[in-house]
Formats: structure tokens, C-alpha cells, sequence
């Protein structure tokens, strides 16, 4: 049993979030006297200001350009309700399951940190609904990222109130029914305590933690994707030398991606030394000769390093931003509780995560570029150093299916294909700001949309990498296994418990479905990093 994860508001980190999202982990909030003390004096200030009539912006006043619009406390919590009616029109497929649990995570989190105005039953209710796997079904699509993902998060605010629909029980239901059975009562949103729930980037933040977590294990992958193919080619270990790395070109993600390479490739019979290719070609004095081999391998092998090391630092990066957003009051008015006062402000803008989503697929994208590339070195006999057409399995010539077999042919086209279809995607969605809602909302961050197609980037090349393994080890089956490095010979057997060697023509679909749930699972990364 795993114990709960706490929630102050503060602490949460990119790892719970996706304990919570994909492992079920339960969550309790925090005991801490300070953070529950700012929880209820943010809800009795709230109550203090209303009580003076003063306009409050969508608690007292209208939403958006209707903030000229003064209402009286006998309409106050109606808003609420019919704030979250007009928001119901998410379009698209509902998102996966760990994406909303993820999104409920990120509004109790938000909620917690004290300066929102709601009371603590709402943010317990929310913790209820996580640990009952009563979860919000959300929408793809309808959020321009400010102010906050509003359309969809009003679905979670919406459950809170009995309406909608859940996931609950492994199926898809009506809120009404998964309350009825669980025996909970609908909540009415208190002023504020709507706006609260849908002003915020919980919908960004979440899809883009889940995405990042998957970039990481994406490219300490990717480094051992180039292991192998190095390996596979019989390539040169020099571009992997500290010296290049550490010393004369430092990037942390290019040092780290270099040195994970090195560490699988540790005690490789295959992979070559530099100086072992240079002694075995000999010297000349003058005059001219062609070179019986080539002392520098092929960019994709060569650079990889410094492409999939932008990858780790762009990961870095990223997480540096989420876990500052995870950790926000990211709606609109927040409480001042030194100053006594009510702050109007733009945290529900999303540019930070935006920023770092369309920076992530790009780097994301162009590691899958690299995967593709690497496959065609392998697939093409003209480059592949002998394993042959499209690393078929070699038969006599008086076989009677001789010359019928095309191996990864066909594995080539779909590879190349989810490849450009990732690469398609990586347009950068914070140069599309609209100008919406009556032009109250002039400049929004486009949020939500560059994380779910970071996030589709990271699956299709979740995708891409698996095929690449495939032909990985097909070639090494074909050189001779037992050269691999002590590192990659543990990747090759991961993936060898899923997909067995291609010794005629047949359907790989099942083989790469089985891979990509290697990938995904995380148990691919657990080898590589245990192998390293």
C-alpha cells in the first residue's frame, strides 16, 4: 500500500501528480493549521466584502465584459450555477482517464493554497471524488488558455453540483447515478466557489505534467535507441567521449544524454573505438586512397547526443515551469488576506505552460525525426553494413521462400508517416492569440491546445521509438546479440519478452502495441536507467 499524498497547495510535485493520474494513489488534504486557517479566512473574507455591497468581480459583478454588471447578494450564488450551465460546451473525444484525474489533482491543489474563497467542504468534496474514482468526464476541446481553461473545467465543477457525467466503476455514467450509489449528495456552489472552480490552467497543467513525465522517459530512451543502432551499424563510439560533452560543450541534457549512451554501450563487442578504426586503416605518407571504411558515422548516430539532449534540458525546463503552475493560485480575484483586500489579476493565463508545451513538442517531434532517420540507416542495405534488405532473415538461396521476404519494409512507410505527422504538429500555438468573449479576453495563451498536441507528439513518437526497437533488435539478433554492451543487451531483452525475432513475414501490429505498452508502463526506463 502506498500511503496518501498530501495536499497543501505548496509541495506538490510532478511525480504525485502522476502517481495520482495513472497509479490511483490516494490523496488526503493537509492537516496543517496555517493552510487551513487561509482556506477558511479567504471564504469569510469573501463573505465580508459581499456583505458591504461592494462589486466583486464575478461573485457581485457579471463574467467577463459583463463586469459592469452589479448584482445583489440575493443573485450571487445563482451566478455560480448559471456560470457553469454556459460553459457546457466542451467539443471533441472526453479526455483519457489519468489526463482528468490529473486535472482534478491540479484544482484541489490550487484550491488548498488558501486564497480562492471556497470553503473547505468544497475542496473536500474534490478529494472525495478523487479517492472514489468518481472523475469528471472533460472535454478535449474549448479552452483558449485564458481566462483559464474554462469550458473544461466547469465539467468538474459541474460533477460537484450532481450534473454530467463520470467515470466510475470502469464505465462511463451519469454523475446522478455514481452520487446515488456512492451515497453523495449534490453541493450548490457558494458565490465565488464556481469561478474558482473553472478560472485556471488546471486543464494545461495537468495534460502537460503526464506529457512531460512521457518526454522524459522518451528520451532516456532515445539514447538507448542510439546505443543499439550504434551498435547495429558497427559505429563509432568517439562522438560519445566526455571530452565533447563535458568539456567543450557542456549542456547538462547533452552531457547526461552522452554519458547514458557510453554507460549502455559499456563492454560492446560490436560498437567500435575510434582509435581501433583508425589503426586498422593505417597511414600514408602522400598521394591519394579511397578508405576501406569511414572514420565518422552518419549525423543521426553522430549528433544524437546533442539532439536528444535538447530534449533533456527542454524536460528540465519544463518541469521547473509546471511545478511552479502546479503549485499557484491561478484564479481570478484572489484573496489578500494580509491586506484584507480582494486582487483582480490575470493567473488564470497559461503563457508559462503554453511556452513550455509548444517548446516540448518541438523537441519532442525532432527526437522522433532523429528515430526515424536512425531506422532508415538500419532498413537500407546501402547503409546498413551488411545486415541486409530490410534486416530480413538471411536464407540459402535454394530456400523455397528465398528472395519472398521483406522484413521492415512496410514497418518504413508507418514509421515515416507517424514521424510526419508528429513533425506537422509542432507549429507553435502561442502565436495563435485570439481575441474572444466581447474582446474582454484580447490576449489568451492558447494553453490547453499546445498541450494536448504536445501531448499527441509524445504518443505518436511513444509510437515511433517502439518500431525503432523493433528493427533494433532484429538487427542485433542478426549481428549477434551476444556482442551488445552489458547496458543495451538489458533493452534488447525487455524488448525481446515482447516481440519475438522476425524470422518470416508477418503482422507486427501486435508487436509494436505490445512495445509501446513497455514504453508507456515505464518499464523500458526502469531497464535502460538500471542497466546505466
Amino acid at each position: 500500500m502506498t500511503d496518501p499524498i498530501t495536499i497543501d497547495g505548496g509541495s506538490l510535485t510532478l511525480e504525485d501528480v502522476e502517481a495520482v493520474a495513472r497509479r490511483g494513489v490516494r490523496v488526503s488534504l493537509g492537516a496543517d493549521s496555517a493552510m487551513r486557517d487561509r482556506i477558511a479566512r479567504s471564504y469569510a473574507l469573501n463573505q465580508e466584502l459581499m456583505g458591504r455591497g461592494m462589486p466583486i468581480y464575478g461573485v457581485t459583478t457579471g463574467l467577463g465584459d459583463s463586469v459592469d454588471r452589479h448584482i445583489g447578494l440575493d443573485r450571487a450564488a445563482r451566478l455560480q450555477g448559471n456560470l457553469i450551465a454556459y460553459l457546457g460546451c466542451g467539443v471533441g473525444d472526453y479526455m483519457p482517464l489519468d489526463d482528468c484525474r490529473a486535472m482534478l489533482l491540479a484544482r484541489v491543489n490550487c484550491l488548498a493554497k488558501g486564497y480562492s474563497a471556497v470553503r473547505p467542504a468544497l475542496i473536500e468534496r474534490l478529494v472525495d471524488l478523487l479517492n472514489r474514482d468518481i472523475i469528471p468526464c472533460i472535454p478535449e476541446m474549448g479552452s483558449v488558455g485564458a481566462s483559464g481553461d474554462l469550458i473544461p473545467a466547469s465539467y468538474i465543477a459541474a460533477v460537484v453540483m450532481g450534473k454530467r457525467e463520470v467515470y466510475h466503476a470502469g464505465r462511463r455514467r451519469p454523475t446522478e447515478a455514481a452520487y446515488a450509489e456512492a451515497g453523495l449528495a449534490p453541493m450548490t456552489l457558494e458565490p465565488k466557489e464556481g469561478l474558482a472552480m473553472v478560472n485556471g490552467t488546471n486543464f494545461m497543467t495537468a495534460v502537460g505534467v503526464l506529457a512531460l513525465q512521457d518526454a522524459h522517459g522518451l528520451g532516456v530512451i532515445a539514447d538507448a535507441c542510439t546505443a543499439l543502432a550504434t551498435e547495429a551499424l558497427t559505429g563509432i563510439t568517439g562522438p560519445f567521449d566526455p571530452f565533447l560533452h563535458d568539456i567543450a560543450k557542456p549542456h547538462p541534457g547533452q552531457v547526461a544524454s552522452a554519458a547514458r549512451t557510453r554507460r549502455l554501450l559499456r563492454g560492446s563487442r560490436l560498437a567500435r573505438d575510434y582509435t581501433e578504426v583508425v589503426s586498422e586503416l593505417g597511414t600514408m605518407e602522400a598521394g591519394y586512397r579511397r578508405l576501406d571504411a569511414k572514420i565518422q558515422d552518419k549525423y543521426s548516430i553522430r549528433c544524437a547526443p546533442q539532439c536528444v539532449g535538447a530534449l533533456h534540458d527542454v524536460v528540465a525546463w519544463g518541469r521547473q515551469i509546471l511545478s511552479v503552475e502546479l503549485n499557484s493560485s491561478n484564479d481570478n480575484p484572489l484573496y489578500d488576506l494580509d491586506a484584507g483586500a480582494v486582487r483582480s489579476g490575470g493567473n488564470f493565463s497559461g503563457f508559462h505552460v503554453a511556452l513550455a508545451m509548444d517548446t516540448l513538442k518541438t523537441a519532442v517531434a525532432s527526437v522522433a525525426d532523429l528515430l526515424d532517420r536512425q531506422f532508415e540507416l538500419i532498413n537500407d542495405e546501402k547503409y546498413n553494413m551488411g545486415l541486409g534488405m530490410c534486416c530480413t532473415n538471411p536464407l540459402p538461396e535454394d530456400h523455397p521462400e528465398a528472395g519472398t521476404h521483406h522484413g521492415f519494409k512496410g514497418m518504413q512507410l508507418a514509421i515515416s508517416a507517424l514521424t510526419a505527422e508528429a513533425l506537422n504538429a509542432c507549429m507553435p500555438m502561442t502565436v495563435f492569440s485570439r481575441s474572444t468573449a466581447c474582446h474582454n479576453q484580447d490576449k489568451v495563451s492558447m494553453g490547453a491546445t499546445a498541450a494536448r498536441q504536445a501531448r499527441e507528439v509524445v504518443n505518436l513518437t511513444q509510437q515511433v521509438a517502439a518500431m525503432h526497437l523493433l528493427i533494433l533488435c532484429q538487427a542485433a539478433d542478426l549481428r549477434g546479440a551476444g556482442g551488445l554492451g552489458e547496458g543495451s543487451r538489458r533493452v534488447y531483452a525487455a524488448v525481446r519478452k515482447a516481440s519475438p525475432f522476425v524470422e518470416y513475414d508477418r503482422e507486427l501490429r501486435a508487436d509494436i502495441e505490445q512495445v509501446v505498452a513497455l514504453i508507456r508502463s515505464g518499464a523500458l526506463t526502469v531497464a535502460i536507467e538500471g542497466a546505466a
